[in-house]
């Protein structure tokens, strides 16, 4: 995309508090074992009985991958550029990873990504009038991976990366331009893969699936509502009319799908 400078117990032995024994003191002896007996079995049944709200299930995902260091946004967002903005938006899961570029100079020294992503930030947040930068990570030539738009990245954030299927997907951008002959960095897909492979876990998605998704905008490839089927890992171009994520970063997408689906422990 291209930057403008996006877890049963069995019943316990019901207790009878102390408190409440001291009026059936009053009573004959009779009469107060019978009520000791009644609470007591009252108070079994509440031990017993189902919640109202059953807790969530905790049945394991089969296939997760180890969460890679990802670098916090405020390793590189300032006080001096952070711009108000409204509460994130969130989707219930995360089932497909949109690959984008950024469009920038790539000859860049990766001590300088922070001030690279905060330009993009910049643009997006200024010229563009968008809320907060549209991709969910980032990551630079050295495999670093920035946290991108704010919201958790442990959460299903929505982003604002690939219009129309924002929804239900992740937004990684690779920092630099990746058209036809660019070499792309080794360090930079094998990052991006152990990304996709960790965010897609909780769904239990297979990277080298396909995936439904219905477009929400018609300026995407698909009109608005259809239904579209792509792939799980998928470059920008695969959804919206782009040469992004480039030629040169498009071509390494099976071998960033097949490394992703071993990082959750897939067989072949």
């Amino acid at each position: 995309m291209k930057w403008s400078p996006a877890w049963t117990r069995g019943p316990r032995t019901a207790r009878v508090p102390g408190v409440l024994l001291t009026p059936f003191g009053c009573l004959p002896a009779l009469t107060a074992v019978l009520a000791v007996l009644l609470l007591a079995r009252g108070s079994e049944r509440a031990v017993t009985a189902q919640p109202a709200h059953p807790a969530p299930s905790t049945v394991p995902v089969a296939h997760r991958a180890p969460r890679p260091v990802i670098l916090p946004r405020s390793a590189w967002l300032d006080r001096a550029t952070l711009r108000r903005q409204p509460p994130p938006r969130y989707d219930d899961r995360v089932i497909a990873v949109f690959i984008h570029h950024t469009d920038s100079p790539g000859d860049y020294d990766c001590a300088d990504s922070p001030r690279i992503i905060r330009s993009l930030y910049s643009g997006q947040t200024g010229a563009r009038h968008w809320d907060d930068i549209g991709y969910n990570f980032l990551v630079d030539r050295c495999g670093t991976i920035y946290e991108g738009r704010a919201g958790g990245m442990d959460r299903p954030v929505t982003g604002a990366h690939t219009q129309g299927f924002n929804h239900r997907s992740a937004g990684i951008a690779a920092l630099g331009t990746f058209t036809a002959g660019t070499s792309v960095p080794p360090a930079m897909t094998d990052a991006i893969a152990a990304l996709a492979a960790w965010k897609l876990g909780p769904s239990d998605t297979d990277p080298r699936a396909r995936v439904r998704l219905v477009s929400t905008s018609g300026l995407s490839r698909y009109r608005s509502g259809t239904a579209a089927t792509l792939p799980t890992v998928a470059g920008h171009n695969d959804a919206y009319r782009t040469t992004c994520p480039g030629a040169a970063l498009t071509a390494t997408l099976p071998a960033i799908r097949a490394k992703a689906a071993h990082l959750q422990g897939r067989g072949r």
